[in-house]
C-alpha cells in the first residue's frame, strides 16, 4: 500500500463512482479498478460495495478512508515543510484560531507581520479551543491561538494577554450609566454565553450569592453577539470580541469581577516539528503582542 493507491482509493470514496474518480484523477477507468483490486487483495478485505452506478464504503473501507485522508494530508504538509526550509521567510503557515480572536486581534497581527514578511501565506483553521487542540494533535496546524480554559497535556502554552469579560446588550437591560458594572447588575437578567464559560460564570454568581439566569448557551462568540445585538438578552464576551458588534446602539460594559476573565494563549504540541515560519510567527507574537 502506497500513497498513490491511497489517493486513488480516497478519490473513489469521495466521488462514489469509479468513472467519475478516473476523470478526476486524469486516468482511464481500467487501471483505477486494477489498483483498487490490488489494494483489497493486499488488505484481505472488501473496501467497496459495488452497485450498478455507485460504490459505497464498507466498514473496513470507511476506516481506511479516514486514515487515508490523514496520511495524504500529512504527506502534503511534509512536502510543504521541506520546501519551506529553502526560504525561511516565505511559504505557508498553518495557523488555528478561535473565532473571537481570528475575527478581531489576529487580523491586526497579520497586517503588521505582512508588512515585514509579505511572502508568507496563510492557511487559517477556525474553530473552538477543543477543535484547535485536536488539529494540533493531528498535525493539521502548527500553532493555535486559543482561550482558556483547556487541557495543557502535551502542549506548550504561551500566555499572550488576559482580557476582562464584557456585558453586551440593549440599553433596556442596563440601569447604570458608567462603563463598568458590578456582577449584581446582571442578576436575574437573560444571559447569553459561550458554553465553555458556563462554570466560570456560575461560580462567580454563586460566590456573591446571586441568581444567574442563562437564556442561551452556544459555541461561538459571534452567536452571542448576534443574539445580544437582536435584543434577546445580555451577551457575555471577552473584550476583544466587542469589535464584532454590529448595531451602534448596542451597549457594552466591563464586568467588575476579577474572576471573570479570559486568557488568550498561543499553543503548540511539545513533540511536533515547528517550521521556520511557525517559529518566526511565535517570536513575533511573543515580542510584540504578549501583554500578560
Amino acid at each position: 500500500m502506497d500513497l498513490k493507491q491511497l489517493q486513488y482509493f480516497a478519490t473513489v470514496a469521495k466521488e462514489g463512482n469509479i468513472s467519475k474518480a478516473a476523470k478526476a484523477l486524469h486516468i482511464s477507468q481500467p487501471p483505477l479498478s486494477i489498483q483498487l483490486k490490488h489494494l483489497e487483495e493486499e488488505l484481505g478485505c472488501v473496501l467497496f460495495e459495488r452497485g450498478a452506478r455507485e460504490v459505497e464504503l464498507t466498514e473496513a473501507g470507511l476506516l481506511l478512508y479516514n486514515r487515508a485522508l490523514s496520511l495524504l494530508e500529512l504527506s502534503a504538509i511534509t512536502v510543504q515543510e521541506i520546501s519551506d526550509l529553502k526560504n525561511q521567510t516565505a511559504g505557508t503557515l498553518r495557523l488555528g484560531a478561535v473565532s473571537s480572536v481570528g475575527s478581531t486581534l489576529l487580523n491586526a497581527w497579520i497586517v503588521d507581520l505582512n508588512k515585514e514578511y509579505p511572502d508568507i501565506h496563510y492557511e487559517i483553521f477556525e474553530g473552538n479551543t477543543y477543535e484547535q487542540i485536536e488539529q494540533l494533535k493531528n498535525h493539521t496546524i502548527e500553532l493555535a491561538i486559543v482561550r482558556s480554559p483547556f487541557s495543557t497535556n502535551d502542549m506548550h502554552v504561551i500566555p499572550l494577554r488576559t482580557e476582562p469579560m464584557m456585558a453586551v446588550g440593549n440599553e433596556r437591560f442596563f440601569s447604570a450609566s458608567s462603563d463598568e458594572i458590578p456582577l449584581s447588575a446582571l442578576a436575574d437578567k437573560p444571559l447569553i454565553l459561550y458554553r465553555r464559560w458556563e462554570d466560570m460564570i456560575l461560580s462567580a454568581f454563586s460566590k456573591q450569592q446571586l441568581s444567574c439566569q442563562i437564556f442561551c448557551k452556544n459555541e461561538d462568540a459571534r452567536t452571542t453577539l448576534h443574539w445580544a445585538d437582536a435584543g434577546l438578552g445580555i451577551g457575555i464576551v471577552p473584550r476583544s470580541a466587542v469589535s464584532l458588534i454590529r448595531k451602534p446602539d448596542t451597549v457594552c460594559k466591563k464586568i467588575a469581577d476579577a474572576e471573570l476573565a479570559s486568557r488568550i494563549c498561543l499553543v503548540y504540541h511539545e513533540n511536533h516539528y515547528l517550521s521556520a515560519l511557525a517559529k518566526l510567527f511565535l517570536n513575533y507574537l511573543t515580542t510584540h503582542h504578549c501583554k500578560d
